[in-house]
């Protein structure tokens, strides 16, 4: 790749993340992950994102803050991002989060890279079961990043399970060749870390119990996650796993929390709520076993940072987590709740666990930061010389 002789302030690829009142925590991760990963590789790189100008204006309902957020998104952004690539000339746009795609239509004659996350909200807005269905105007803003996509130089997956709905729903695509799957590095560098620096951390948590050890889930109370499956899964091993069950991430709805009292464990439930990476590092540490039975994803960050800090992950078997997991983690099928549930009291023995901690340690080694941005800067190299 060469950059444009137009001064050394010029970066060499412009970024473009997430608008922050969206609140999309993992996407703004990603964005900023690559900018950091390739200012570090030597890579002069800048970000730019959508600011909630608008959008701030809460007060006047959710209704109205999205419509006003739009305007933020597709009015005011783009004539900003025009504006930042005249003045930068970038030798590549690297759109970070697919549903952002309809951005290549502002990077006249640059190559554009679009990292494909996950078609699950575009399949909802086709019609298929992906529990993200969509809303008229949904329907079209989906279509709209369909459309898009197929204009992007190169499109990278992030798993393989992705690339194959890309290949379905973009036929012209994998005909191109320009369609690369590289999966996601870890956004923060979680590790194994000694047993008194993980106590130390968690002493925050005031009614965290380490011994005997807990069941952690981390995610949202999307549908898709499957929260109310960890709860059944917990219930029917309580008898035989003494310890608590961990929530990590946004707070339990009152849905859940009513669920969790009718089946009896309300009084082990343990919610840490957006908890920042050396919290949820020494969380990882701590438990017994990380519960992750969700029904879609288009990677499943949480299996490979949970596996890098040791802890045994439990997850479904569907693609991509059964490719994610890979020979690191125990799998069943995520309605499969008493399967679920043998396989976490087959890790309240200290063996067992241990032997699982050994894999989950192996099975992460395949996702580093390093890998992820060598391949990306391969990416950038192949659209810069095709223009």
């Amino acid at each position: 790749m060469t950059i444009r002789p137009t001064g050394t302030t010029t970066p060499m690829v412009l970024l473009i993340g997430n608008y922050a009142a969206d609140q999309q925590q993992s996407m703004q991760r990603f964005s900023s992950m690559m900018l950091q990963g390739l200012t570090a590789s030597g890579v002069p790189a800048e970000l730019i994102r959508p600011e909630p100008w608008l959008g701030n204006f809460r007060f006047a309902g959710g209704f109205a803050a999205k419509w006003l957020g739009y305007l933020d998104k597709f009015v005011l952004f783009p004539r900003r991002l025009r504006a930042r690539i005249r003045a930068r000339r970038p030798s590549v746009i690297h759109i970070c989060d697919h549903s952002n795609a309809m951005y290549v239509q502002q990077a006249g004659a640059t190559p554009v890279v679009v990292t494909c996350h996950d078609l699950l909200a575009v399949r909802g807005g086709l019609g298929e079961e992906t529990d993200t269905p969509a809303s008229a105007t949904g329907r079209i803003l989906q279509s709209w990043i369909l459309r898009s996509l197929q204009k992007a130089d190169s499109i990278a997956c992030v798993s393989e399970a992705t690339r194959r709905d890309l290949d379905r729903l973009i036929p012209s695509s994998k005909a191109r060749g320009r369609v690369e799957v590289i999966p996601l590095g870890l956004s923060y560098p979680f590790r194994p870390l000694p047993s008194g620096e993980t106590a130390a951390r968690l002493k925050v948590v005031a009614e965290l119990e380490l011994d005997p050890p807990y069941v952690l889930h981390v995610g949202s109370n999307l549908r898709r996650k499957n929260r109310e499956g960890v709860l059944r899964i917990f219930a029917r091993a309580q008898r035989d796993w003494p310890g608590q069950l961990v929530f990590a991430g946004e707070p339990l709805s009152s849905a859940l929390r009513e669920q969790a009292e009718g089946l009896g464990i309300s009084g082990r439930i343990i919610e840490v709520h957006a908890p920042s990476g050396e919290l949820l590092e020494a969380l990882y540490n701590a438990a017994g076993a990380f519960l992750f039975p969700s029904r879609f994803e288009g990677f499943g960050w949480p299996i490979i940072e949970a596996q890098a800090c040791g802890c045994p992950v439990l997850s479904s078997a569907r693609e991509p987590m059964a490719d994610v997991v890979g020979l690191g983690g125990l799998l069943r099928d995520p309605e499969d709740d008493e399967g679920f549930a043998q396989d976490l009291i087959r890790l309240a023995d200290k063996t067992e666990r241990a032997r699982w901690r050994g894999k989950a340690l192996e099975n992460a080694e395949r996702f580093t930061t390093e890998r992820m941005i060598s391949a990306y800067k391969e990416v950038y190299r192949a659209v810069s010389s095709a223009r």
